[in-house]
């Protein structure tokens, strides 16, 4: 496969694959739905809670804060996370209109 051409495509069309992308993977889903039900910074219990090695959960969260979904915070010795609001606010919206930008046809093939 050859590298993607992404001038070719609009900023919006490139920030929805970088986070679709981010997101692609079923521990990163089960970490932000964790720090989603939480509802608050989490520090340091994804391991338990999700019995991944730590060295997994620490790339699986450094693809999820690249792409700007959720940001970080150094206290002492440990690094908690959240949503990053802006960046997930403009994900919803995003997907919200490429599906319903959908309209079933009469007929279909």
């Amino acid at each position: 496969m050859g590298i993607t051409k992404t001038e070719i495509f609009t900023d919006e069309q490139n920030q929805l694959a970088v986070s679709l992308k981010a997101i692609a993977h079923p521990a990163r889903i089960a970490i932000l739905q964790h720090i989603i039900k939480a509802n608050a910074c989490i520090c340091g219990d994804l391991v338990d809670e999700l019995g991944l090695a730590q060295a997994t959960i620490s790339q699986h969260l450094r693809e999820l804060k690249n792409a700007g979904l959720i940001q970080g915070t150094i206290e002492g010795v440990s690094v908690c996370y959240c949503i990053e609001p802006k960046a997930w606010a403009l994900l919803q919206k995003q997907l919200n209109g490429f599906f319903n930008s959908y309209m079933q046809p009469k007929t279909c093939c």
